[in-house]
């Protein structure tokens, strides 16, 4: 709880520092303030009808953000996705072999949903940075989907990607990337996935993903 905290008062003066920023600086000179987002993989997440294989990730994804002028745009990220294995096994650890041998699978299901703050700085051009961090709760389920536990995790994610808006007033966009995170303040966690979480990091490299929106 002291954890939550934290951040929730990080947030409020993350908040009133944008808003600050906005009044002081230079005045916004973009044509679209506002922007919406989604990863590609939220779609066939939706579409497919093994939504509750023991594989599938019930990955949802979405960002709103604000342009406060032509290089800075800050944001809110809401997430939820349901792990069945450790996100910490990468793919030359043989991410693949694990999945088909189901030997480092979970005891059943950890759901992870949560609210988080985003930054994004235009580099040059299209290019641009961002830092992602989103504070997670997590509720736990065996085999037979029965809730075991609770717990709470800090995830942050960093960004490099290009933005490229296309549409007769560019309100369209798609931003390629590639990101790497890591997860901080791991609480709660019940010990039959304990030990299997701590065979693997807690952090992921470089993961590639697209994302595409539209600004208003």
């Amino acid at each position: 709880m002291k954890n939550v905290l934290i951040l929730i008062l990080a947030c409020c003066a993350f908040s009133a520092s944008a808003q600050a920023g906005l009044q002081t600086g230079r005045a916004a000179t973009v044509a679209h303030k506002y922007r919406v987002s989604l990863p590609v993989i939220t779609l066939p997440q939706l579409a497919t009808k093994s939504w509750d294989d023991r594989t599938h990730t019930q990955h949802i994804e979405l960002h709103i953000k604000r342009s406060l002028d032509d290089k800075n745009i800050i944001g809110l990220k809401l997430a939820t996705w349901r792990l069945f294995q450790p996100m910490g096994i990468v793919w030359w650890d043989g991410l693949l072999d694990k999945i088909e041998s189901e030997s480092e699978f979970y005891p059943g299901h950890v759901r992870e949903s949560g609210v988080g703050i985003t930054y994004q700085r235009m580099l040059w051009k299209g290019l641009f940075a961002t830092v992602e961090v989103l504070p997670q709760f997590k509720t736990y389920l065996d085999a037979e989907g029965e809730k075991v536990g609770d717990g709470f995790k800090l995830y942050n994610s960093y960004h490099l990607g290009y933005h490229f808006a296309f549409g007769k007033q560019k309100r369209f966009f798609i931003e390629p990337q590639v990101h790497c995170q890591h997860w901080m303040f791991d609480t709660g966690t019940p010990q039959a996935f304990k030990a299997i979480d701590d065979k693997w990091r807690d952090y992921f490299l470089f993961e590639p993903n697209l994302y595409f929106g539209i600004k208003f």
